[in-house]
């Protein structure tokens, strides 16, 4: 690969002219048709294939990643997939003037609205074979779509987004959300941990950084907060944690928070969303499970633990199960094994060896379950943590390779859905996203506990039987924190991003799949071959067509 050229931050009074070149066309985006935004879209499109290549053979070198390997398709699906699918979807929205009609409106018994989003086309019923995915609106407001298509806002606005570094997608995916869905132009300040990426955005949406719709600018978090109170920036979008959020919206030091807290004065007065991670529970409805069955799920949890090197907002972080399961230990038994066979990654993420010891100093019955060199931490399980308000394993994200186990007293599926339902909403940290797994005999027996339970998790995305990495790929469905969090006490964030649809107050996303996934997903650890089905997923998900839609099913079935 060509090595690029090296990174400089960029002074404040240099990204001072760039933000006030963007306030001189806030103005004029809220002029651009539906046309001339769909050409933008599509030039986008283009660029981001254009540049994947050597894109996700840079990420991957940074990662420790061969890029030549299987997992390099990790890469491909997390970062050009997510782009370029989200960028079709808009395309396909605005196609239908920002109300694309979702395949069926459900009123719930409680009347709460449900829009049903997945499968929408033939081709999704092939390539999602047994998947649905739903988009619950907020009880009691409208099921508007795309409301800044025939409502204008009066005056433009110009948004900057901080870039969180641990996922390619995530400030593209956030941008297109700003200017397509909330009709803000952008600025984007790069993270720290991947400099780089700077060169490849600005090929990539080379088009609306010409024409002053679109900016970015890289530097240090000093430069990120300066910008933040920038006189001309309008809206802020962070992605990152809630101590970064309170730190921007109320001070710097802890007491300076306390203090504007108390009197209601934060330091940021502008209007800001954020999306801030999760403690995200797996919960393990009890039933009658085959061998395969356990085998399955097993390495579908240790998938959702070991994808990214962990480093993900989504990534599972604590394993509930019923203590009269008869089933418990030979399932953990069989995750343990699982989890020691993946191969540990480097943990590229800043801090990560801080706060792996920080855990192992809170719980030393913590079991590391594979060897890892000095780059890496090992895949750990913590057993038997307490299912307390204020526990340490509940209460911070570890955001690397580490399991809390968590039991609850419980014999039958039903106990042990009002129980576990009650402790993911009041004793887990974040509102992010949420997994249940149930056998379908299980849920057909049960389905009454089931969909309460469904309706009652205050988490903003549910994978049933699925990890939540799904709902954040989908771009149909919303990513983000349940509503209702405050500025005080934000949790995992507010607002939504990806939400294709265009869905004006969309609550939850819900997507359910089959309990046995075929083929092998592309988000399980050890795929034999990611790279190809990465490659061949982006530009299926680009331009789909049947003769791609082949080419990805033989991919998968090598799988």
């Amino acid at each position: 690969m060509k090595n690029l050229p090296s990174v400089k931050a960029i002074s404040f009074e240099n990204a001072d002219v760039l933000i006030s070149q963007l306030s001189k066309h806030k103005e004029a985006w809220l002029q651009v048709g539906i046309p001339e935004r769909i050409i933008y879209l599509r030039y986008c499109l283009d660029g981001v294939q254009k540049v994947a290549a050597k894109w996700v053979e840079r990420v991957c070198l940074e990662k420790g990643i061969d890029p030549t390997k299987s997992l390099a398709g990790e890469e491909w699906l997390a970062g050009p997939m997510v782009i370029v699918r989200n960028l079709r979807l808009l395309i396909e929205a605005l196609e239908a003037s920002g109300q694309p009609k979702p395949k069926r409106w459900i009123t719930r018994p409680d009347g709460q609205v449900v829009a049903q989003v997945l499968p929408g086309s033939f081709i999704d019923n092939i390539f999602w074979m047994g998947f649905t995915g739903e988009v619950w609106i907020e009880p009691g407001k409208p099921t508007t779509q795309g409301l800044i298509y025939r409502k204008k806002h009066d005056k433009g606005s110009v948004a900057l987004i901080l870039e969180a570094g641990n996922n390619l997608s995530l400030s593209l995916t956030d941008t297109l959300y700003k200017l397509f869905v909330e009709d803000q132009v952008v600025i984007i300040k790069i993270s720290q941990i991947n400099e780089y990426d700077i060169f490849f955005i600005e090929e990539a949406f080379r088009s609306l950084i010409e024409d002053g719709f679109f900016k970015v600018v890289y530097g240090d978090a000093e430069l990120g907060s300066d910008l933040c109170h920038h006189p001309e920036i309008d809206t802020v979008h962070i992605t990152g944690s809630d101590r970064t959020h309170d730190a921007i919206v109320w001070g710097k030091t802890f007491e300076e928070q306390l203090q504007r807290k108390a009197s209601n004065q934060p330091l940021l007065k502008k209007p800001i969303t954020s999306e801030l991670g999760c403690v995200t529970p797996v919960l393990v409805v009890p039933g009658v499970w085959s061998k395969s069955d356990l085998i399955f799920q097993a390495r579908h949890v240790a998938s959702m633990v070991t994808h990214n090197a962990s480093f993900n907002c989504d990534a599972a972080k604590v394993l509930v199960t019923a203590k009269g399961w008869k089933q418990r230990d030979t399932f953990l038994e069989i995750l343990h094994q699982e989890l020691a066979a993946i191969p540990t990654r480097k943990a590229y993420y800043p801090g990560a060896r801080e706060r792996y010891e920080a855990f192992l100093d809170q719980y030393p019955q913590a079991q590391a379950l594979v060897y890892a060199d000095e780059e890496s931490i090992p895949w750990t399980v913590i057993p038997q943590v307490p299912p307390k308000t204020g526990e340490y394993a509940l209460n911070h994200e570890a955001f690397c390779g580490l399991l809390a186990e968590v039991t609850l007293d419980a014999e039958d599926p039903g106990e042990f859905l009002a129980k576990a339902v009650n402790f993911a909403n009041q004793k887990v940290k974040g509102t992010l996203s949420c997994v249940l797994l149930v056998h379908p005999k299980t849920e057909k027996a049960y389905s009454t506990e089931i969909d309460r339970a469904i309706a009652n998790l205050r988490y903003g995305g549910i994978g049933v039987n699925v990890w939540t990495g799904i709902i954040y790929a989908l771009g149909l469905t919303t990513w983000g924190a349940f509503p209702g969090n405050t500025l005080t006490d934000i949790g995992s964030g507010r607002g939504v991003v990806h939400n294709t649809y265009m869905f004006d107050h969309p609550q939850k996303s819900v997507v359910r799949s089959p309990f046995r996934i075929y083929p092998k997903p592309a988000w399980f650890a050890k795929h034999k071959n990611l790279l190809q089905l990465g490659q061949r997923v982006t530009a299926f998900e680009a331009y789909p067509t049947w003769g791609k839609l082949l080419d990805v099913v033989f991919a998968a079935l090598k799988g």
